[in-house]
């Protein structure tokens, strides 16, 4: 019984004590995006003998980004092509890569993927196949990376996404960065 007394006193203790609101989280800053980038061709005509070395990607808020690693090149030496194409042509055979995705971007890094003294491959990449390493599982606009080859001192990629997007490309030391935008209005994904 006096158990029972016990735990009726707790249980109308409990209920006396009134019920307080939560603090309401203020709204999250909405993301604003960068939209002036265009989708047109970009390019700058330097060149270094470097060797790529790596191609990852990442996803941000407002873009998915990949980064060609040339570890020991200069920003200054690090030449580029990046376009939107029909098909993926590739350099020397002219043979057709498929890339799966709404558009195409094909992105030429004017840097070997050989060791330029041996011609012995310093990434360990296949012409036709997808990127090694890459896995686009979850990203909003990038669909497909390939191979392309690596020809006279070019190496060439196809970058499959959504559709024609707008893009940028940022020469930084030992990489180059090819950004493309989720959308063309400038809204984050919430």
């Amino acid at each position: 019984m006096c158990a029972t007394a016990v735990l009726l006193g707790a249980t109308l203790v409990t209920a006396a004590v009134p019920a307080v609101a939560a603090p309401v989280a203020a709204p999250a800053a909405a993301t604003v995006c960068p939209t002036g980038w265009g989708s047109t061709d970009k390019a700058v005509t330097a060149a270094t003998s470097t060797s790529v070395r790596d191609v990852r990607t990442g996803r941000h808020d407002c873009y998915d980004r990949m980064v060609v690693d040339v570890p020991g090149a200069a920003r200054a030496d690090l030449g580029y092509s990046v376009r939107y194409v029909d098909r993926l042509q590739q350099d020397g055979s002219g043979r057709h890569i498929p890339v799966s995705g709404g558009a195409i971007l094909e992105v030429r890094v004017n840097a070997p993927a050989y060791a330029p003294e041996t011609g012995e491959a310093t990434y360990p990449a296949r012409a036709g196949r997808a990127l090694p390493g890459v896995d686009l599982t979850g990203y909003r606009t990038f669909r497909d990376a390939r191979f392309a080859g690596s020809f006279e001192g070019d190496t060439q990629l196809g970058l499959g996404v959504r559709g024609r997007l707008p893009f940028r490309v940022q020469q930084l030391d030992g990489r180059l960065v090819i950004d493309v935008a989720h959308n063309w209005t400038g809204a984050a994904a919430r």
